[in-house]
């Protein structure tokens, strides 16, 4: 007991590194939100007619984008959500720079009865990783 009380910082710390880790890992899976990584992405995007939803900022969007995709930031994705009713019925791949923010999108799309929604899993960053093209 000597040993937990002289080093309850650390062990505090410890253990919310671990939980952010494991929050990190599954997170999205207990939220219940549908990832695909880029291979699955491109799938949707050329073979079901996907749309790219890329929800970052404009000077984001201008530094480089999926091909074709249509950009709404997540603040003004709530009072543009109508400008994607046509593709209600359509797969829609949500994008953002990590895939933090394109979270929130799902659920707010979600939330107005879009139901072929898909994060991409790590983002733009991941895209570039994988060595597919942006365009300017």
């Amino acid at each position: 007991m000597q040993f937990v009380s002289d080093n309850i910082l650390p062990i505090a710390i410890a253990l919310f590194s671990g939980s952010m880790l494991f929050w990190s890992v599954f997170g999205n899976r207990l939220r219940s939100i549908n990832e695909v990584d880029c291979p699955a992405a491109l799938q949707l995007i050329n073979h079901k007619n996907a749309l790219v939803l890329d929800v970052r900022e404009d000077s984001e969007y201008k530094t480089g984008h999926v091909l074709n995709s249509r950009q709404i930031p997540l603040g003004k994705l709530e009072e543009r959500i109508g400008e994607l009713e046509k593709y209600k019925e359509q797969p829609i791949v949500v994008v953002c720079r990590t895939g933090n923010r394109s979270c929130t999108a799902y659920a707010t799309l979600g939330k107005h009865g879009f139901t072929r929604v898909y994060n991409l899993a790590g983002g733009v960053i991941a895209w570039q990783k994988a060595n597919l093209p942006l365009e300017k």
